[in-house]
Formats: C-alpha cells, sequence, structure tokens
C-alpha cells in the first residue's frame, strides 16, 4: 500500500529537516495542487497568454505566472519568516515567529503553456539567519549546500511532487480520487553514465569550446570518441528536463554563451539551479556550473544567474575537465604572450 506524502513525512522522524519543514511543505503541496488546477483550466478560465507585465528580468509574463505566484503565495506565507519569488522583484516579509524562508519559480517552462507541453514549479526551503529583526534580500543570500529542503512539482500527464532534504529523493503522485499526493517513486537515482543529453542546439554558435567539443562528441555517437549513441532531448522546461534524468538518466545542460544576454547563464542560481542541484545530488548525480560545484556558488544577488551542467556524475566530471583544460589553456597562452611581451620590450629598450 501506497504512502500518503503526510504518513511518508511521519515515517520519517529520524530526518530532523523534513520535521522541521513539514507544515511549510504540506502548504507548497496544497498549493501545488491548485497550480496544477490553474494550469489545466486555464484555456476554459480565458487564463492563457500574457499578461501585459514584465519581471525584474524583463521577461514578459504570462496570467499563469501571475495567478501561480499568488497561490504559491496565499498558501505558504503564514508559514514563514519571508519569501522571495521569480516574478516578484523584492523580498515579501510574512510571518515574524517562523524561522524559515521559502525561494520559488511559481511557474517553470511557462513559454510551453500555448503548446500543452509540461510546466512545473520549484522551491527551496531556507533556515532564517537572524533569529530576529527586519529581514533584508541578503539574508536569502545562502549557497545551496543551506538548504532544508528542495523540490519541483511537475504538471504533466499526472501532477507529481519531488522532494529531497538531501540525503535521498522521493517522487509523489497526486491522486485526484483522494486528493493526496501518494509516494510511487521512491528513492530516485540517477544512473552514473548517460545515454541522453538535453541541451538547445540552436545557441551552439555561441556556446564556449569546451561545451562545443563535448556535443560534438555526444553527436559523433559510436563512430566518435565516445563509442556509444546519443540521444538528444530539449523541452524548454527545466523541471521536465530534470524528471527524466531522474527517472531516465541523462545529462542537462544550460551553459554560459557569447551573447551579452548569457554570459553569466541564463538560470536563475536561487529559484532554478540551486535546489535542482540539491535533488540531483541527493540522487547521486552531480551539479556544476562548469568551473564549481552548483551547490559551492556564494549568491551575491537575489536574481543572479549562473551556467548550469548537472545529472549523470561521469557526465558532469568529463563536461568540468573540459572546462578547466580550456581555462587553464587560457591561462597558459596568456601568461606566455605576456612574457612574450615583455621579452620585446626589453629588446627594444
Amino acid at each position: 500500500m501506497k504512502l500518503s506524502l503526510n504518513e511518508f513525512i511521519w515515517q520519517q522522524r529520524s530526518d530532523e529537516r523534513l520535521q522541521r519543514v513539514a507544515p511549510l511543505l504540506l502548504a507548497i503541496a496544497q498549493s501545488c495542487r491548485l497550480i496544477a488546477g490553474a494550469v489545466r483550466d486555464a484555456a476554459l478560465n480565458n487564463a492563457m497568454g500574457a499578461a501585459g507585465s514584465s519581471n525584474i528580468q524583463g521577461e514578459a509574463q504570462q496570467k499563469l505566472d501571475v495567478i501561480s505566484n499568488e497561490l504559491m503565495m496565499a498558501e505558504t506565507r503564514d508559514l514563514v519568516r519571508a519569501l522571495a519569488s521569480e516574478e516578484m522583484d523584492e523580498i515579501v516579509p510574512c510571518n515574524p515567529d517562523s524561522d524559515l524562508l521559502l525561494v520559488y519559480d511559481p511557474l517553470d517552462g511557462s513559454s510551453n503553456l500555448d503548446v500543452n507541453i509540461s510546466v512545473g514549479s520549484i522551491f527551496s526551503i531556507l533556515a532564517t539567519p537572524e533569529p530576529a529583526g527586519d529581514l533584508a534580500a541578503e539574508s536569502f543570500l545562502q549557497n545551496g549546500r543551506s538548504q532544508l529542503c528542495a523540490g519541483y512539482a511537475l504538471y504533466g500527464p499526472a501532477t507529481m511532487l519531488v522532494i529531497t532534504t538531501g540525503h535521498e529523493v522521493n517522487g509523489f503522485t497526486f491522486d485526484e480520487h483522494s486528493g493526496l499526493f501518494m509516494l510511487t517513486h521512491p528513492k530516485l537515482r540517477i544512473a552514473e553514465e548517460a545515454k541522453e543529453f538535453a541541451i538547445n542546439t540552436s545557441n551552439a554558435r555561441h556556446w564556449p569550446a569546451p561545451i562545443q567539443r563535448y556535443i560534438a562528441e555526444c553527436q559523433a555517437g559510436s563512430s566518435g570518441v565516445r563509442g556509444r549513441d546519443f540521444n538528444m532531448r530539449w523541452v524548454a522546461s527545466m523541471v521536465a528536463e530534470v524528471h527524466r534524468i531522474l527517472l531516465r538518466g541523462g545529462v542537462f545542460l544550460y551553459p554560459q554563451d557569447s551573447r551579452e544576454s548569457s554570459k553569466n547563464g541564463k538560470l536563475r542560481l536561487l529559484y532554478e539551479a540551486s535546489p535542482m542541484a540539491m535533488l540531483v545530488e541527493a540522487a547521486g548525480g552531480a551539479a556544476s556550473t562548469g568551473a564549481e560545484r552548483l551547490l559551492d556558488v556564494q549568491p551575491e544577488r537575489l536574481h543572479q544567474r549562473v551556467p548550469v551542467i548537472l545529472g549523470a556524475m561521469n557526465e558532469v566530471a568529463l563536461i568540468e575537465g573540459y572546462c578547466r583544460t580550456a581555462i587553464a589553456e587560457s591561462y597558459l597562452e596568456s601568461n606566455t604572450l605576456h612574457k612574450g611581451h615583455a621579452l620585446l620590450e626589453t629588446q627594444f629598450q
């Protein structure tokens, strides 16, 4: 017999983090249930299309972005000291008696809504660093290792909630008959090797050389240096991409590139990269910027962006190796040129 989310939490009495965040986690589950309903009925309720507003990143908001943000906030605000959303410029102070902070992307992949492709919500729960007094945005600037709990909801053929407190990943499917999330995917693990990669190849001309090298080797298949064939997937919804990797393996890349808008990466550190990195690592995978472990990145801004490479451990390690080699070669080339210029200056003095 399958356990409900409530029963699962009750049975995991030794998981101190889970017990600490349990009321908030249940409220998040409720908000995800409501968001799933809003997504399902959007076309019937005139909730499709642009909202006529933009978020702080200058991206056009969909009506469902706004609706989802309001639903998440309404269900959770009494249980958190403050919350921060990808869709809001500033943090929102809430219950001064709480010692928890909530960070979330209320509707990831909303550009897919008009074609009825899976979207989702991503969340991260942090501890309040200050025991008393007013909070500032700086209170949220904690690296990924500080997360108490992270997870996402997937709104697809079934609504799923996937969570971790750091030592394992469990997936719950919403049962329309009982109104409960039921444990259907316990202790998810990611295979160390990958057979699939997910990246937006339309940006290939903008990628740094290490990423171009890795993708070219995958595309070469069994006749190339990797000696095996790969499949490519791209949904343009991070929730859907990570969910596939958790269930089927693979690697997901959203690297920085040469364009001004993407030179520091495209995905948000607090709202997307950190929570997904926590999930992937807890499932036996790896998550990196290409230069460092994602969970070690120290946030400097509330809406900071980073490059993201995550999934199968061996694949991420290979890509990191290519990135480090490129950095070392660039350093050596720069150092050699510098020495050469210095020598020329000496000769002509």
